[in-house]
């Protein structure tokens, strides 16, 4: 739309997926072979439409009502249904319904954060503030100076695309990312090489000081970030980076700049932590992220500790007297939604129906505390809701039996083994056995890389390649002498 909607998730005309179709499919209904690997967001629709239509579900979904869920609240009798009443609001009048279970899937991407009381002066600045939920399109800003702050997925795409139109765009920064492309080993899309269980295992067996040195290797492998002022304060911190393919050629080509945090806003400039000034800004974008918030909710229901919202496996609350409500989509990983949330809601809808049983509330709240420490080390104090794709995944298949019996693959269908363990972690391997199996799960997995390469062979030059499961298997043999090299130089 051309505005954004209180209440709802708003986009820019421009947004691509950051994901590519192989990985961010429903795991039991690939993508069309001719639809393009990274989807503008209209082509995204248009899949979620063909699935929903597909699946028979729209005649479950209420479309364009003016309806807002204005509570949820415990029923009289929940200690013994675990039922609830959803009160909903239309044209001024109030209606309740009793359901059985509910699902919260409405994301964190819909209350902007907007950071105002840590820039002082800012109250005096005369050009124009917004967030970046607000950003449709670089139009309006032909010919200004525009301050982006924040250096996440969105505020990079709004300077790279600010700087085709605007005089200057500055981005500014506290602590740094890092920028990946979409475009990784050979062409092939990043998550597609990135995202595998073969990787996965030698990030997780490695020691701490090995891996976080590959890894920062890894990532300064397409450019030297500390050359265009973007290396993060932590670098080997496993935040999210920014999948970006056109920001270090804007940042060469002198129509996007890197500056550290601002420290104050005067009624016309904004003075950064480095003591330089820019003057004479028209705009400022905050690209300052999200808050989430659940206003139709009692706080006591899932927040506990220190007023956050404490999920067990960021989707049950852990002191709930009977486990009928679900959070879908409140975590971040290294992985796409889709799939994550389709696990997700696999094992609600098992807990809900009593097949699958949630552990004691204690045992609850003991390993949140595990994997929050784990979090603090690997993602940082500002990314609470960051996950391991493949350790969360593995983790959510295994309580519904879906999770991948490799050993057993490698037994009885090796070369599928081999595309499940040195291939792509896709969606489709959770529905290869256990509740949910699909028949079609194992052609999926052996044809994704024709699916992935067909809609960039617009003009067939030689045979279509892939990746060679024998280059990692080589790897995965010579592993001890590789890190007994990597001892030697250290000692």
């Amino acid at each position: 739309m051309s505005h954004a909607e209180e209440g709802r998730a708003s986009i820019y005309r421009s947004v691509f997926t950051n994901s590519s179709k192989e990985m961010m499919c429903f795991p039991d209904f690939p993508y069309p072979d001719d639809f393009p690997n990274y989807m503008h967001h209209s082509k995204l629709q248009e899949y979620i439409k063909s699935f929903a239509q597909k699946k028979d579900l729209l005649r479950y979904i209420q479309f364009e009502t003016p309806t807002l869920v204005s509570s949820i609240k415990k029923c009289s009798s929940f200690l013994t249904t675990g039922q609830w009443v959803v009160v909903t609001e239309k044209d001024g009048k109030q209606e309740s319904q009793l359901f059985d279970a509910v699902m919260i899937c409405s994301g964190h991407h819909v209350y902007p954060n907007m950071p105002t009381g840590s820039f002082p002066g800012l109250e005096h600045f005369q050009g124009k503030c917004l967030h970046s939920r607000d950003y449709k399109g670089p139009e309006a800003f032909q010919g200004k100076k525009v301050l982006v702050i924040g250096l996440g997925n969105s505020a990079s795409d709004i300077a790279v695309e600010l700087s085709r139109l605007a005089t200057q765009v500055i981005i500014s920064t506290r602590s740094g990312s890092w920028v990946m492309s979409r475009v990784w080993n050979d062409g092939y899309p990043w998550d597609m090489v990135y995202v595998t269980r073969f990787a996965s295992f030698l990030r997780n067996i490695l020691p701490s000081f090995v891996s976080d040195w590959l890894y920062v290797k890894k990532m300064n492998t397409w450019f030297k970030h500390e050359n265009y002022g973007l290396m993060p304060l932590n670098g080997p911190l496993r935040k999210e980076p920014v999948f970006n393919d056109e920001l270090p050629a804007r940042i060469l080509c002198g129509t996007v700049s890197i500056k550290p945090i601002v420290t104050k806003f005067t009624e016309t400039s904004a003075v950064f932590e480095d003591g330089t000034v820019f003057e004479a800004i028209d705009c400022v974008i905050f690209a300052t992220g999200y808050g989430y918030a659940y206003p139709f909710l009692d706080d006591s229901i899932i927040k506990s500790r220190n007023n956050e919202v404490t999920l067990y496996k960021g989707i049950f609350p852990p002191h709930l007297e009977k486990p009928t409500m679900a959070v879908i989509g409140l975590v971040q990983s290294l992985g796409a939604a889709i799939p994550t949330a389709d696990l997700q809601a696999r094992w609600a809808a098992k807990v809900f129906t009593n097949t699958c049983v949630l552990p004691t509330a204690n045992e609850m709240m003991d390993d949140i505390d595990e994997k929050m420490g784990k979090k603090l080390k690997w993602f940082g104090q500002s990314h609470t809701l960051q996950t391991d794709y493949i350790t969360y995944m593995d983790e959510l298949s295994s309580f519904i039996g879906a999770k991948p019996n490799i050993p057993w693959l490698f037994l009885t269908d090796p070369q599928l083994a081999l595309e499940v363990y040195f291939g792509p972690c896709s969606p489709y391997q959770f529905r290869l056995m256990g509740p949910g199996k699909w028949d079609g799960a194992r052609n999926a997995i052996l044809t994704q890389w024709k699916r992935t390469v067909k809609p960039t062979r617009t003009r067939a030059v030689g045979e279509a390649q892939r990746p060679r499961h024998l280059n990692n298997l080589l790897r995965m043999l010579f592993f001890p002498v590789f890190f007994l090299a990597i001892l030697l130089t250290f000692y």
